[in-house]
């Protein structure tokens, strides 16, 4: 019994101090990544035209009218290189996306456009895309991502050299582009955050990563095609690739110096949508791999942290959630019976690691953001404490509230369709 008790008072501390030590954890992670693993940020060559891969920009659309003629234009005249083509999977729209583009295929001859008559998600248009792209290499692009005019040129100097042999896909860095809001600010420092410390942490401890970035990631086409392509019954078809290469011994790589411009939700509702797409994916892939790791410890020892993360961080969305609800139910009950003292007691406890998370949290955003894109982004840490009190309220509910349905997906019963954030 006392054994038991003791194994369950671990595990309740453990939770407790989750925050603080991922926060710590990859703190630390970006600093090895800084002094010892800078080696993967290139001074990128020029190629010239006849060394130049051909590749494929592919952009699956559902209902884009507003943003694709921009992204479109942007790509064809804004991006420094030359080997390389627009592919288009137009996927069940019902909007003005297919005139668009029609009217565009007139002006520019390399953009090509597939039509997909049935809305059956991101990872199956892709999947009909790719033995359509006359790239080896498939740049993921979404229609409202602008990559930055040297990206391509960028991306292939990860690829060109003898030791990249094995590098599967090459994601980049993300940043927001609409900052007029206080929630486009605050997701700015998310993403540093994110990418900024977690992807540079992953990268130095094992090569590892979580999850390539949807919305601008370069891809070996025949990387894809080994793992059988994108799985299309998953809620986050990039969580997923990037599992399945490295389950499969293939190397993914952060490019910190490859910049891409984003438009983030502005709305909560639309946030809390997104935010549940990405939690009920990672669940599912989490699932997905989880017998592969228990059974398979030793071949998998390279990805066990980030099967461990992913662990701690369902369970401990679960104890979050309980514990808030019995935590305010209690101070509630000693409020009423006039146990002030106790009540007192446990609020000044609750302040202490309260405080304790948000410095350590601080500590790693403020981290991230002198590192990312050479601090230009500090001002925004501002916003820290906002994004860590709203973020961890929001990621353990999406957890929590999509993981029946991840289940359901698992069990066979998930779907793939999708559709666009409203746009203004």
């Amino acid at each position: 019994m006392n054994l038991n008790m003791g194994v369950l008072g671990w595990l309740l501390l453990i939770l407790s101090l989750y925050p603080i030590v991922g926060a710590l954890f990859w703190f630390w992670g970006a600093l090895m990544y800084q002094f010892f693993g800078k080696k993967e940020e290139l001074d990128f060559v020029e190629l010239a035209q006849a060394d130049q891969p051909m590749i494929t920009i592919m952009i699956p659309a559902h209902n884009e009218e507003i943003m694709i003629r921009r992204t479109i234009e942007y790509l064809e005249t804004e991006i420094n290189y030359q080997n390389y083509e627009l592919l288009i999977m137009d996927d069940g729209s019902t909007d003005d996306t297919e005139k668009i583009l029609s009217e565009l295929q007139g002006i520019y001859p390399n953009l090509r456009t597939i039509k997909v008559e049935d809305n059956k998600g991101k990872a199956h248009a892709f999947n009909i895309g790719m033995f359509f792209a006359k790239g080896e290499y498939i740049l993921s692009n979404d229609a409202d991502t602008l990559p930055e005019p040297h990206a391509l040129m960028k991306y292939m100097n990860y690829f060109v050299h003898d030791e990249d042999i094995n590098t599967a896909a090459v994601t980049a860095n993300m940043d927001v582009f609409n900052r007029s809001t206080m929630l486009g600010k605050s997701q700015t420092v998310e993403f540093s955050s994110i990418v900024g410390i977690i992807k540079r942490s992953q990268s130095a401890i094992n090569n590892s990563m979580y999850a390539y970035s949807g919305a601008n990631t370069m891809y070996r086409k025949s990387a894809l095609l080994n793992v059988g392509g994108f799985r299309q019954n998953r809620a986050t078809e990039d969580i997923s690739i990037a599992w399945d290469h490295q389950i499969n011994g293939m190397v993914p790589k952060f490019a910190p110096d490859i910049k891409f411009h984003m438009v983030v939700p502005e709305t909560i509702g639309e946030l809390f949508r997104q935010r549940s797409r990405w939690a009920k994916g990672g669940t599912e892939v989490w699932m997905t791999n989880m017998l592969s790791f228990i059974l398979h410890p030793i071949k998998n020892r390279y990805q066990v942290t980030m099967f461990v993360d992913s662990t701690l961080s369902v369970i401990w969305s679960f104890f979050y959630v309980i514990s808030t609800v019995l935590y305010l139910a209690m101070m509630g009950y000693l409020l009423a019976t006039g146990q002030n003292e106790q009540f007192i007691s446990n609020l000044g406890f609750s302040f202490v690691m309260i405080t304790s998370e948000i410095i350590a949290g601080s500590l790693q955003l403020l981290t991230a953001l002198i590192m990312d894109f050479k601090g230009e982004k500090l001002k925004y840490w501002f916003f820290a404490p906002l994004y860590m009190m709203f973020y961890w309220i929001v990621n353990p509910l999406t957890i929590v509230v999509t993981f029946i349905p991840a289940v359901k997906t698992i069990m066979g019963l998930g779907s793939g369709t999708w559709r666009s954030p409203s746009r203004g």
